[in-house]
């Protein structure tokens, strides 16, 4: 039997997409690899999903603005793990399977198990941003471990086929989630090579969710929804403004918040001050460009916001051991 998944106008029931997924990923593109992007550009809103599957892994990666809130049906008939990560706003669904309606909010992440699920579905009218990867349940159980009574509880769910999540609150986004994330959606390796690449992305994701569960709490820090959301934000500008320098003030001005509740919110979210961090960021970024072999060492420095070549290098050293150029003649 196909795989399908089926959203439906709720007033109406008029389908408005329909997508069937193969049984067999054998004789999908070379590498048994396969992509598809859907664009909407309407009334609705404007944005696309993306989607990559392979054998046992289906990934979607959507970024929309919605024009007004978006009320749908869904109904699908197969059975899947979802590693499920809201990066941007916010949806609700609601189904018989589930004893309470599933509400995900901006950087909030969980992992479902789902059964032939329906019912219906809400996003709220803002910049919505998210990252789905399902997994067959044969897939995913491979690297549940064994030694923990939430994973046990979540097998038991899976082996008598009711529809359930890992833990009932969902857990905190954290940096090396986005991390992996971006690299997932960026790949640009072809074929074998990007499924080998993603399938290790995907496992490694996956790590660091069930780490996260296992031995974390759910974030019950002080901040405001609101406060995360901009702190998030100005991760989100220093990330894509590696050769840039800012006060904590005029980062905070960034967003809208104050130095103060950028400086204690950052490090309770990221266990890291906003400069180490941004300095971190900063290096890694250098040192992949190094390994590249493309640019010069100056060049370099200057991509990173380093005026004086001589101070990049220093600092390079003392990060990680080895200088600049010893990195570009190991190559």
């Amino acid at each position: 039997m196909a795989m399908t998944l089926r959203l439906y106008d709720l007033k109406h029931k008029h389908t408005l997409v329909e997508k069937n997924y193969p049984t067999s990923f054998f004789d999908l593109e070379e590498g048994g690899i396969k992509e598809h992007t859907t664009y909407l550009d309407s009334v609705l809103g404007k944005g696309f999903y993306k989607e990559i599957y392979f054998d046992g892994v289906h990934i979607g990666f959507g970024d929309v603005r919605l024009a007004k809130a978006l009320h749908l049906g869904f109904e699908s008939n197969f059975e899947t793990i979802e590693m499920h990560f809201t990066l941007k706003g916010k949806s609700t669904a609601h189904t018989s399977q589930f004893d309470k309606d599933i509400s995900f909010s901006a950087h909030s992440h969980n992992l479902l198990y789902t059964n032939g699920l329906g019912g219906k579905m809400q996003w709220d009218a803002q910049p919505f941003q998210l990252c789905e990867i399902n997994l067959r349940p044969d897939f995913f159980t491979r690297y549940l471990p064994e030694d923990h009574p939430l994973f046990a509880q979540f097998r038991n769910a899976i082996e008598k086929g009711k529809s359930s999540l890992l833990h009932p609150q969902h857990y905190q986004i954290n940096h090396q989630m986005y991390q992996l994330i971006e690299q997932i959606i960026t790949c640009e390796k072809k074929g074998m090579f990007k499924r080998l690449f993603l399938e290790a992305k995907v496992i490694e994701l996956l790590l660091l969710q069930l780490e996260q569960f296992y031995g974390d709490e759910p974030y019950k820090g002080s901040l405001k929804q609101t406060d995360i959301d901009r702190i998030y934000a100005v991760r989100d500008y220093m990330m894509q403004n590696l050769d840039s320098t800012q006060s904590l003030l005029g980062l905070a001005h960034q967003v809208g918040t104050n130095d103060f509740i950028l400086k204690k919110g950052f490090k309770e979210l990221f266990g890291t001050t906003v400069f180490a961090f941004w300095a971190h960021e900063k290096m890694e970024h250098a040192k992949d460009l190094l390994l590249d072999e493309v640019l010069t060492i100056s060049e370099v420095s200057e991509r990173i916001g380093y005026k004086n070549q001589r101070h990049f290098s220093t600092a390079f050293k003392k990060k990680y051991g080895f200088s600049p150029s010893e990195i570009q003649k190991g190559q």
